[in-house]
C-alpha cells in the first residue's frame, strides 16, 4: 500500500511540475510576443517618421504652390455648374473638381507633417497679381472676374481657353517636382497630374475646335 501511495504521490507531483513549467513557459512566450509586438510597432513608427522626413525643399515648394493652383482650378470648375452651356464642359469641370480636391487635402497633410505652412489663400482670387507669384498658368483677378460674369457659349470658350493654360502650368510644376523632388508620394502625384492634365488639355483643345 505504502509503495502504491508513494507512486501515486510522485505521479501527482510530476504532473504539477509539468503544469507549472508549461504555465511559466507560456507566460514567458507571452512576454516575448509582447516585446516583439512593441518592437515591431516602434520600428513601423520609426519607418513612418523616416519616410515623412525624406523630403526636400522642392517637395515643399510643389505642395505649397500646387494647393492654391488646384484651389483656383476648382473655383473655375464650380462656375461651370451654373454658367456653362455645354454638357461636355460641365462634365469636364466636375471631373477636375473631383480629382483635385482630394489632392489638396493630401498635400495639406504633407505640409503639416513636415511642419511647413499650408497656403490659406489663392493667388489670383485676391487683389494681387497672381502672375507675380511665379506659379505658371495661374489666372489673374481681372480674368477671373470676366469669367465669373460670362455665361453660355461665351463662358465655355473662355473657361476652356483659361483652363488649358492653367493645366499647362500645373504640368510644368509637376514636371519640376518629378525631376527634382525627393518625397515618393509627391513625385507619384506629380506623375499622375502630368498624365491626367495632359489628357484633359487634349480634350479641351478638341472642344475648343468645336466652338
Amino acid at each position: 500500500m505504502t509503495s502504491t501511495r508513494s507512486l501515486i504521490r510522485r505521479a501527482a507531483l510530476g504532473t504539477a511540475a509539468v503544469t507549472t513549467a508549461f504555465v511559466l513557459t507560456a507566460c514567458g512566450s507571452d512576454d516575448g510576443s509582447s516585446d516583439s509586438g512593441s518592437a515591431a510597432k516602434e520600428s513601423a513608427s520609426a519607418s513612418t517618421e523616416a519616410t515623412a522626413e525624406a523630403h526636400n525643399d522642392q517637395d515643399v515648394s510643389f505642395a505649397q504652390g500646387m494647393i492654391p493652383h488646384h484651389q483656383q482650378a476648382i473655383q473655375m470648375a464650380r462656375m461651370a455648374e451654373s454658367r456653362a452651356s455645354s454638357s461636355e464642359v460641365k462634365d469636364l469641370a466636375a471631373r477636375i473638381e473631383k480629382a483635385q480636391d482630394p489632392e489638396i487635402k493630401t498635400m495639406s497633410g504633407w505640409l503639416k507633417a513636415w511642419g511647413e505652412d499650408v497656403p490659406s489663400s489663392m493667388p489670383g482670387m485676391d487683389h494681387g497679381d497672381s502672375h507675380a507669384s511665379g506659379m505658371p498658368g495661374m489666372t489673374d483677378t481681372e480674368d477671373m472676374d470676366e469669367l465669373m460674369d460670362a455665361s453660355g457659349k461665351g463662358f465655355d470658350s473662355m473657361f476652356l481657353t483659361m483652363m488649358v493654360e492653367h493645366h499647362q502650368g500645373a504640368v510644368e510644376m509637376a514636371t519640376t517636382e518629378k525631376e527634382d523632388g525627393r518625397y515618393g508620394p509627391a513625385k507619384k502625384m506629380a506623375a499622375d497630374i502630368i498624365t491626367t492634365q495632359n489628357a484633359e488639355i487634349e480634350e479641351m483643345n478638341k472642344l475648343l475646335g468645336k466652338s
